[in-house]
């Protein structure tokens, strides 16, 4: 049973080792060249793309910004889940913030912008401290600028001058006060029937998501039926097949959608080493008509994104629940080169974890390490 993944980075080779030992072999498109490669070794695979797309039962996607061209080659196979729709929707912010107003889902308030002296109204309806997000291509905190006063308004127009916004309309965002970020990841069959694994909370650093704890502390049954409702919403309501992740605002009790991914994502890798059965594996369940496994959570957990950097000492590996995720890549500024998870038995051991793992690499890439290593002891003892 053959799966092609359009996308060969790291969730496209995750994917490819969970789907090993259940005997799907998963193939990957590199979308710069159209060709079909290995998913670990990136060699070129001896086949067309037309023969892959008909050997496979399943297409799905890694990333969203697949060109649109391969996404409707892979749409006519009938064969590609989630649907083009979705996958579009997950790769432009208007298409989204319509999809979320579409379904009643709670989210920012928010005004699209297509010529820059609209802005102006945007100040007067949305206040003064907003967010601008380009609706395409911005991801890890590109593509963003941020207002924080009416003073700063005349210098923002003439940095976004350039842009043509007729083309790519920028999602202008009150800047909303929140308490945290937590994310919720899900997965739904060709049935209809879902699993939803539990609330990670995430720590992001200049736009990029450095660390995520799971389960997150401290969320109330409230918060947790609102998360999983905002799910099943989305789910329902796009006839969603594989995993499904979604960004949320904690505002007190309330919960808003800040974005949605359609595929699996950075803040479930931890249920690679944390949970019975991890998202690339359900995703792989979802898409090929397997029955969907467990989305519990065995330990409370920590993944730790190494970013920008490939040096650090492997000795980390000592510390007991260490797990290390490599995606053999050429180390550059703001590039995801791997990941560790860390499990333990409670927050207070994960906390002293994280603590041992700050003293095996450079805590330049790793900015929040010390401090969430520092919170996690003093909440859970509070």
């Amino acid at each position: 049973m053959q799966v092609l993944v359009y996308g060969a980075g790291q969730l496209a080779q995750m994917m490819y080792l969970e789907g090993c030992p259940m005997g799907i072999e998963v193939l990957a498109v590199d979308v710069k060249n159209e060709q079909v490669v290995h998913p670990v070794t990136k060699q070129t695979v001896d086949i067309t793309l037309e023969q892959a797309i008909e050997n496979a039962v399943a297409l799905t996607v890694e990333f969203e910004h697949v060109p649109e061209h391969l996404l409707e080659q892979a749409s006519r196979s009938g064969k590609l889940l989630p649907s083009i729709d979705t996958v579009l929707a997950g790769a432009d912010r208007v298409r989204e913030k319509r999809l979320l107003t579409k379904l009643g889902v709670a989210n920012c308030p928010h005004q699209v912008v297509t010529n820059i002296h609209q802005l102006d109204d945007c100040v007067e309806d949305l206040g003064e401290r907003l967010i601008l997000k380009a609706s395409r291509d911005g991801y890890d905190g590109y593509g963003q600028w941020r207002l924080t006063a009416h003073s700063g308004l005349a210098a923002l127009k003439s940095t976004l001058q350039g842009l043509d916004l007729a083309t790519v309309p920028l999602v202008v965002e009150q800047m909303v006060d929140f308490d945290r970020e937590i994310s919720i990841i899900g997965v739904r069959d060709k049935l209809g029937n879902t699993r939803v694994y539990p609330l990670a909370e995430n720590l992001h650093h200049k736009g990029q998501l450095h660390v995520s704890v799971a389960p997150a502390l401290n969320i109330t049954d409230s918060q947790q039926k609102q998360a999983e409702s905002i799910f099943a919403t989305l789910a329902e309501g796009m006839d969603y097949v594989g995993v499904l992740a979604i960004e949320l605002f904690q505002c007190g009790e309330q919960l808003l959608v800040n974005e949605i991914a359609p595929r699996v994502h950075n803040s479930g890798h931890w249920t690679l080493s944390g949970s019975d059965v991890s998202q690339f594996n359900n995703h792989l369940r979802a898409v090929t008509g397997l029955p969907l496994g467990q989305s519990n959570a065995l330990n409370v957990n920590a993944m730790v994104n190494v970013i920008g950097c490939s040096s650090f000492s492997s000795d980390l590996l000592s510390i007991p629940g260490c797990h290390l995720y490599w995606y053999g890549k050429t180390a550059r500024e703001k590039r995801k080169m791997g990941h560790i998870n860390l499990t333990a038995e409670n927050y207070t051991e994960l906390g002293d974890k994280l603590l041992s793992l700050s003293e095996y690499v450079p805590l330049e890439h790793f900015p929040k390490l010390v401090e969430e290593a520092k919170r996690l002891k003093s909440l859970s003892v509070a």
